[in-house]
């Protein structure tokens, strides 16, 4: 009779090595699903890896600033523009919620240059990026002469443009902000020679609109705080449709996520609810959809018009910690799986325990059956070989106008 061999013991241990790392390997995977959102619905969708997130940034404050037209306060307090502490920790709070830089609101007066040059610095300690969204109109709403326009431009360029901080794109970025109410011709005399140092952009808002003046631009930055996706009719479409034509001329698109809306203290009529998140997270949808070059998170710090992430005495830190779930994750977090007091984790509801316990049980006797069998010498069997699949931190790569915007 011929007798059976033994198993060797190398390939026994390359079970038993298998058998060990199968329950751990499971686990990790449902642990590290991320749970679909019956809220986002079919339209969640994975953020595309680079593109840059910019949250709208003022630095007009004074404290006397706060008694104005506002609902609520910072959590900082009614703090100065001119406090080097507050721009540093605006700066850390955003990195941590995953935002890659600010879109300064900016013209050239002494106050503004002086808070530019010092946010300046603070960003280049902090490894953050800088854009410009000039203010193209007066308090007003009525357009600046294009001459003080070119001149601020210049200055721009000679005094601040060459920092590293402006470098994300090619050339420094310079939003300009009441595009609308200028003529093409005026458009052009400001453009036509400052393009070579600057990637000067729009603000249209519409594809019509942006096609007007697309020879005489560098793209577009649609600044839609008032937008509501839940009635405005295809919202998501517009946002293509604009993507489409910028892209055509190969422009930059810059595309709009509000967090919501109240502007009833300045003149508005509309209001955008929160919904604890929902809005921004599909307006994050809508904008992504539009293969956008970078994302415009309106904003950090627009109290006036209700549309502000930055931490709050009403929303703490809630609206930092949406954003960086979905930075976490890569898709959208559903409101109620978010622990505000733990800034970009998504923790598991307890009815989901239950089921995951089973689970990992019958795992668990698996893999002891699996291991018996190994060291008894059990005949079949396939070595694999196990990697863990990449993760990746989703980088969602955001002028006032005070008053209701028009669609």
């Amino acid at each position: 009779m011929k007798t059976t061999s033994p198993t060797p013991w190398s390939t026994r241990l390359a079970r038993l090595t298998l058998a060990l790392c199968l329950p751990l390997l499971c686990a990790a995977c449902i642990a590290g699903a991320p749970a679909r959102s019956a809220l986002a619905g079919p339209a969640a969708q994975a953020e595309p890896a680079g593109v840059p997130l910019l949250a709208y940034y003022y630095i007009w404050f004074d404290p006397r600033s706060w008694d104005r037209a506002k609902t609520d306060l910072p959590q900082l307090g009614a703090y100065s523009s001119d406090d080097r502490q507050v721009m540093q920790q605006h700066i850390q709070w955003a990195k941590q919620a995953g935002i890659t830089g600010f879109v300064v609101s900016w013209k050239s007066t002494e106050q503004l240059n002086r808070r530019l040059k010092q946010l300046i610095e603070v960003a280049n300690h902090e490894q953050f990026k800088l854009l410009i969204i000039y203010q193209g109109l007066d308090f007003e709403r009525n357009p600046l002469p294009p001459a003080r326009i070119a001149a601020d431009l210049d200055y721009f360029t000679q005094t601040f443009a060459a920092d590293p901080v402006f470098d994300l794109f090619e050339r420094p970025v310079v939003i300009w902000s009441g595009t609308w109410k200028f003529t093409p011709e005026q458009i052009a005399d400001v453009t036509a020679t400052r393009r070579q140092k600057l990637l000067i952009l729009a603000s249209e808002r519409s594809e019509d609109a942006y096609q007007r003046i697309a020879g005489l631009v560098d793209g577009d930055a649609y600044y839609w705080s008032s937008v509501n996706p839940e009635t405005f009719p295809n919202y998501a479409g517009k946002l293509a449709a604009m993507a489409a034509a910028v892209h055509a001329g190969h422009g930059l698109w810059i595309a709009p996520a509000a967090v919501g809306f109240d502007a009833r203290l300045i003149g508005g009529t509309q209001v955008v609810e929160r919904k604890d998140g929902e809005t921004l997270r599909r307006q994050l949808n809508a904008a992504q959809q539009s293969s956008p070059d970078a994302v415009g998170l309106i904003s950090w710090n627009e109290f006036s018009e209700n549309s502000y992430i930055e931490p709050s005495r009403a929303y703490g830190r809630r609206y930092l910690d949406v954003l960086a779930s979905m930075q976490y994750t890569g898709v959208v977090a559903p409101a109620a799986d978010l622990d505000s007091s733990m800034p970009g984790d998504v923790t598991l509801h307890t009815q989901a325990l239950a089921p995951l316990a089973i689970l990992a049980g019958l795992i668990v006797v698996s893999s002891i059956i699996m291991i018996w069998r190994s060291l008894s010498g059990a005949r079949h069997g396939a070595q694999a070989r196990l990697t863990d699949p990449d993760g990746a931190i989703y980088d969602y790569t955001d002028e006032h106008e005070a008053e209701l915007r028009a669609p």
